[in-house]
């Protein structure tokens, strides 16, 4: 059975379908660009956070060089501390053995001394026992 719509209801119910296939339409568009806007804050969100940690690999990057070079630094002194040690523990050595030098070279003049004042001691008591106690008198 045909329809027996006058020709301008039939436009008008048409027209209607139409309006509401581009409402749908519409809405779905409407949707997908809310859809594409979030897709986009969480894009330059993730950029912004992407960035934030470029940055600080950057500064970690930083501090990472600056800390290899004082630990080099800390190194280099260590060693110039155990060169200087070892210098020292030389000079030590050879300031030990210049005093056991000095000592014995003391103890040497000291014996030597001794002996001159012995030899002295008994020329003096030589001459007192060759020394007439009476003119006259002789030993």
């Amino acid at each position: 059975m045909p329809d027996h719509k006058p020709p301008t209801e039939l436009n008008r119910a048409t027209a209607e379908k139409g309006r509401e296939n581009a409402e749908e339409h519409r809405e779905e568009a409407d949707h997908e660009r809310d859809s594409a806007e979030e897709d986009r804050a969480s894009a330059e969100s993730s950029r912004m956070a992407a960035e934030q940690f470029r940055v600080l690999a950057d500064e970690a990057r930083t501090l990472r060089e600056q800390y290899r070079e004082e630990m080099e630094s800390v190194r280099q002194e260590r060693e110039a501390l155990r060169h200087a040690a070892e210098e020292a523990r030389q000079a030590a050595e050879e300031a030990r053995h210049a005093t056991i030098a000095a000592v014995a070279a003391t103890t040497d003049a000291l014996s030597t001394n001794l002996a001159q004042m012995q030899f002295l001691e008994d020329a003096r008591n030589t001459l007192r026992q060759l020394k007439p106690t009476k003119p006259g008198d002789i030993h």
